[in-house]
Formats: C-alpha cells, sequence, structure tokens
C-alpha cells in the first residue's frame, strides 16, 4: 500500500475524485471547490501521477487498493467515488471489489471495457523530449507542438512538468513506468458480482469512448446505472463543460441521497 497525495475541501458528505491518465489532482480543483459547497471532498492523485508515491507496478487492481488504503487512513467508511477516464476504471473496479464503501458512483467518459490505444504520438512526444536538458516551459512546448498540434492537449501535458530543486525540470509523472504499463490502462474491468448502488455514466457527445454498443456490458456490472450525455463536450467533460456538468452530478447525488 502507498500513501497517496490529496487535498480536501469543504464538509459534508464525502466526495473522492479521481483524475484520468496523465492527470494530476490540480484537474480537479475548480470542480471540488464548487462541490465543497456542500460536501466534503477529496482529490487525489494517483499512483505514478502527480505528488504521489512513484512504483514499478501500475494497474487498476492497485489503485483500487490504494484507495481502500485512502479511505481507511481517514476514517472514511462510505463515499461517493467520482472518476475521469482512467479514474473512472480504478473507481468502478473499486465498487465492484468494495460494494459496501461507495455510496453513489460517478463514472466520467468512460466503459468497463478495454479502450482501443489511442496516445501514442502523445506518448513518443513525451518520451522524445530530453526533459534533463530543458531551459524553459516554452521551448518543451515547441518541441511537443512538432507532434501534438492541440494547444489544449499541450497545455495538459505541460502541467505534469515542474522545476527541480537544483534546477532543471522533470515530469510529476512516472513516464517510464507508464508507458510499460499502457496496456494496463486499457485493460476491461471485471468484477464477481455486479455493484447494485446508484451509477451514473456521463459522457462528452464529441468524444468516442461511450458508445451504444457499450451499455449492454456496462448494465451487467452496473445494473443500476443511469446514462447522460453532455453534446457539445470532448473527453474532458469536467474543463470544456463546467456548469452543466456540475448541474447534472449535483441532480444525481441530491435524487440518491
Amino acid at each position: 500500500m502507498i500513501e497517496l497525495n490529496y487535498k480536501e475541501f469543504g464538509q459534508g458528505e464525502p466526495i473522492i475524485i479521481l483524475h484520468g491518465l496523465f492527470g494530476t489532482l490540480d484537474n480537479w480543483k475548480t470542480i471540488a471547490s464548487k462541490l465543497s459547497e456542500d460536501y466534503l471532498v477529496y482529490i487525489l492523485d494517483q499512483r505514478n501521477h502527480g505528488k504521489s508515491p512513484h512504483t514499478d507496478e501500475f494497474s487498476y487492481q492497485l489503485m483500487a487498493e490504494d484507495l481502500y488504503a485512502f479511505m481507511d487512513d481517514n476514517w472514511i467508511q462510505q463515499a461517493t467515488i467520482i472518476g475521469h477516464s482512467m479514474g473512472g476504471k480504478t473507481a468502478m473496479q473499486f465498487a465492484l471489489e468494495y460494494p459496501e464503501m461507495v455510496n453513489q458512483l460517478i463514472v466520467v467518459d468512460i466503459a468497463p471495457q478495454e479502450n482501443e490505444p489511442g496516445h501514442e504520438t502523445i506518448f513518443d512526444a513525451m518520451l522524445t523530449l530530453e526533459i534533463d536538458k530543458l531551459e524553459s516551459r516554452k521551448a518543451a512546448d515547441e518541441w511537443l507542438a512538432n507532434k501534438i498540434p492541440s494547444i489544449a492537449v499541450r497545455q495538459f501535458l505541460l502541467k505534469n512538468i515542474t522545476r527541480k530543486k537544483e534546477g532543471g525540470f522533470r515530469w510529476k509523472m512516472n513516464l517510464p513506468v507508464i508507458y510499460a504499463n499502457y496496456q494496463e490502462v486499457l485493460a476491461s474491468i471485471t468484477g464477481e458480482e455486479p455493484y447494485d448502488g446508484p451509477t451514473l455514466f456521463l459522457n462528452g457527445g464529441q468524444s468516442g469512448y461511450l458508445d451504444e454498443e457499450k451499455k449492454p456490458g456496462i448494465r451487467a456490472l452496473f445494473p443500476e446505472a443511469q446514462f447522460e450525455t453532455i453534446e457539445e463536450a470532448g473527453h474532458w467533460i469536467h474543463a470544456e463543460a463546467p456548469d452543466e456538468f456540475l448541474s447534472i452530478v449535483r441532480q444525481f447525488l441530491t435524487l440518491n441521497n
């Protein structure tokens, strides 16, 4: 077990939020701050991301165990779990293994089925960036722009670069281990028994991560699943349509309390 880095906001019934691949807890600070008006909200760095420990092992089973340890260490008997993308798969794995600890489950733009690879260009850009020789964030952006035209994606990735005390830069994430275990990130989520608590799958209409063909498989594992779509949003729903995201999440939380 490892101790995850986290921040907490507000007071009330607990909500735990898990970020996606290449993300950090900071991606969710705005949403956490808004939800903290009514809830006690924890945002976590998952292992090999942000300021949480780097390890050679990386899987949804381990990340679910990390979440169990976090809740146990913080005397949280039950919480609503919100997970985006990779974090959504961690949340699903956790709900299937520890259903008594999950009050409500909200999965953001991901399904339990195995995903197709789609991050090769991003990995190539990051792995070929000579970060030890980097002199500025601007230089990093210029390098990444050779392979990643999207400014939004580059800005997201650049949040993973931090200055070292002795000078220079490093990745916050454990990039070599994440790359080596990429198939684990794509892997499907399975469980011996379905999770029958209140569950919301919230997807972006411009994203391809959750389509109609996946819904029967979702309902087999999460029979109480409800589905909502924010049509104008892509994969990063919480960043692209925060007001609509919060409205749907608040309504779901209120109806199922």
